[in-house]
C-alpha cells in the first residue's frame, strides 16, 4: 500500500510514497488492445479511481538514444538504480543547489523507467517539433517572471506578487497537459451522468468537463486550464480543451493551442493516457506523447494556499535588497 503525507513548507509540499511497480507499455503505440469492459452503473466507459502519472522517463529522447524508442533491460534497470539513490546526494553547502537537497529520497515520488526513451511518441524522433520563426519571436519578446531568470532563484526584481509565477502562489500547479515531476502526480477520477471531475493532488485542482457538450466557450473567456469538452469514442475518453489563458502557457505554447487527450483504460490498475497539442502559432506541427497512469492509493490535502508566507519572505527580501542598494 502507498501512504502519503502532507506538509505545507514554503510553497510546496511532500510525499511519503512506496515505490509503484511499473505496468509494462505496450511495444507500439498503436490503438491499444482492450481485454476487458469496465462501466459505470448508467454504461459510460468506467475511468474512476486514484491514479499516479509518475515517471521518470523524460518528454524529450536524449541524444544518447537517438534513434531508439525503448531501453535496455540493464540500462532500465541502471536508471531505476539512480533514481534511488540521486536524491539523496547533497551538493555544495550554502548553495542553491544544496537548499533543494533538503528534500531527501523520501520525500520525493519520481516513480520508475517505464522502458521508452521518451514519453514523446509523435514525432519519432522524439523531440518537440522546431519552433516558428514568429514563436521564437514571441518568446523572446516575454517579460520573465523572477523566479524564473535563468534558473538562478533570487536575482529577479519581485515587484509584487505578480511577478511570480502561478506555482508558488498557490493558483495552479501547472499548466495543461501535465507531464511528470518529482512529487505529487497524483489524479481522482469521478464520474456522474455527462460529466468527468479529475482532481489534480497539488493545489487542490479539480476538472470538470461536461460529456457530449461539444461548443467550446466563447473565444473571450480564458481561463488558465482551458475549456474542456469530453466524449467517448469506444472504451476511449477523448477531451479536446481550448480557452487557454496567456498566463498559463504548456512548453512556450500560445493561448490558442489545442489540447486533445484520450484515456483508455486497460487493466484494473493501468490507464493508457496520451495526449496531442497543436498550435501553429509556435509548432511546425503537431505532436504527441504517452504517460502510463497506474492505480495509486487514497490522496489527502495538498496545504497550498494564497497567504503562503514564502511569498512574504520573498517580497521582503527584494525590499531589503532595494533598501540596501540605494544605501550605498
Amino acid at each position: 500500500m502507498t501512504v502519503r503525507i502532507f506538509a505545507a513548507t514554503c510553497f510546496c509540499a511532500a510525499s511519503l510514497v512506496g515505490q509503484q511497480t511499473p505496468v509494462k507499455v505496450p511495444a507500439k503505440v498503436a490503438t491499444p488492445a482492450i481485454v476487458k469492459k469496465w462501466r459505470t452503473p448508467w454504461g459510460d466507459p468506467d475511468l474512476q479511481g486514484t491514479w499516479t502519472n509518475a515517471t521518470t522517463t523524460p518528454l524529450e529522447r536524449p541524444a544518447k538514444y537517438m534513434g531508439r524508442e525503448f531501453l535496455s533491460k540493464e540500462e532500465r534497470a541502471a536508471q531505476d538504480k539512480v533514481t534511488e539513490v540521486a536524491t539523496d546526494k547533497r551538493h555544495q553547502a550554502g548553495t542553491p543547489q544544496d537548499v533543494e537537497d533538503a528534500y531527501n529520497g523520501a520525500w520525493w515520488d519520481r516513480g520508475r523507467s517505464d522502458g521508452r526513451t521518451s514519453l514523446i511518441y509523435d514525432p519519432a524522433d522524439g523531440l518537440v517539433p522546431p519552433m516558428t520563426a514568429a514563436a521564437k519571436a514571441r518568446i523572446a519578446a516575454m517579460p520573465h517572471l523572477d523566479n524564473a531568470l535563468e534558473g538562478q532563484p533570487g536575482t529577479g526584481v519581485y515587484a509584487g506578487p505578480e511577478s511570480v509565477d502561478l506555482y508558488p502562489r498557490c493558483i495552479i500547479r501547472a499548466p495543461l497537459p501535465r507531464v511528470p515531476t518529482g512529487y505529487d502526480n497524483n489524479y481522482e477520477i469521478v464520474q456522474t451522468p455527462g460529466q468527468i471531475a479529475i482532481f489534480q493532488e497539488q493545489i487542490h485542482e479539480t476538472r470538470i468537463i461536461p460529456i457530449g457538450t461539444s461548443t467550446h466557450l466563447n473565444t473571450g473567456v480564458r481561463q488558465w486550464l482551458g475549456d474542456s469538452r469530453g466524449h467517448f469514442e469506444g472504451e476511449t475518453l477523448v477531451v479536446e480543451t481550448t480557452n487557454f489563458s496567456d498566463q498559463a502557457v504548456f512548453q512556450n505554447a500560445s493561448k490558442n493551442m489545442k489540447l486533445v487527450e484520450r484515456w483508455t483504460r486497460l487493466a484494473d490498475g493501468h490507464i493508457d493516457y496520451r495526449f496531442t497539442v497543436s498550435d501553429p502559432e509556435t509548432w511546425t506541427k503537431p505532436w504527441s506523447a504517452m504517460i502510463p497512469w497506474n492505480k495509486t492509493s487514497t490522496l489527502y490535502e495538498y496545504a497550498c494556499h494564497e497567504d503562503n508566507y514564502g511569498l512574504y519572505g520573498i517580497l521582503a527580501g527584494a525590499r531589503a535588497k532595494e533598501k540596501l542598494a540605494k544605501a550605498k
